[in-house]
């Protein structure tokens, strides 16, 4: 019997203010997301982003997955959408409920699920996403690739998407906040520079097997062999 990897879920407060961001992103309205980080930096998101179609930096991504794909974090569905018209079985799961109503409007396949908890196809997947800084989700990135080697195939692929090298990695408690909103109760994220890859990947025992840029992101393909 194998036991999933786990890690803290968000509490529900924190899941609230990017539900609400989700909803007004989708009626069209600036939906600016702020995650202060360990050392009260902030850190903002433009949520209607994710609402988009494409945004740059995706094809490369997208061109990376050729068979069933697993999109960890997929909010409002952009990415899962866009393999599901290229004709690629493609799941996305997000805790946000709000996310995974976007995404099923939009005519993804998606799911309310938290990636640390029992998902379909474990062990079987030949992609997994990690895209649009959710590397962070869980607050130790090691963890959460500890938990992506459980999911994939023997021969199967992780795409992540990463801080661009010299920034700082964190890990610890953050706060977010929707707008001029209230601070949220804290919960454990991460942010992974390209440059502190490696360590990481050691230590969930996975292989980086390319790197690459577009339009100003960061990527990296990783695999169990």
């Amino acid at each position: 019997m194998t036991t999933a990897t786990t890690a803290p879920a968000a509490p529900p407060a924190a899941l609230a203010v990017f539900d609400a961001a989700m909803r007004q992103a989708d009626a069209g309205r600036p939906g600016t997301l702020t995650i202060t980080d360990d050392r009260g930096a902030d850190h903002r998101i433009d949520a209607a982003a994710w609402c988009r179609t494409h945004l740059p930096g995706d094809r490369g991504l997208l061109a990376r997955c050729a068979g069933p794909t697993l999109d960890i974090g997929c909010g409002p569905g952009r990415l899962t959408h866009a393999l599901n018209r290229l004709g690629h079985p493609a799941l996305g799961i997000d805790v946000s409920a709000a996310a995974v109503r976007l995404a099923r409007a939009r005519g993804a396949t998606a799911l309310c699920r938290d990636v640390f908890g029992p998902l379909p196809g474990q062990g079987r997947w030949r992609h997994l996403l990690l895209a649009d800084g959710n590397i962070g989700i869980g607050g130790d990135p090691a963890t959460l690739l500890r938990r992506c080697r459980e999911l994939l195939s023997r021969d199967g692929r992780l795409h992540v998407e990463l801080a661009p090298p010299g920034t700082r990695s964190w890990s610890g408690h953050a706060r977010i906040r929707h707008g001029t909103g209230t601070p949220s109760v804290p919960f454990r994220w991460a942010r992974l520079a390209a440059g502190d890859l490696p360590g990481v990947a050691d230590a969930s025992t996975l292989r980086i097997r390319a790197t690459w840029t577009e339009a100003s992101r960061w990527f990296a393909t990783l695999s169990q062999d």
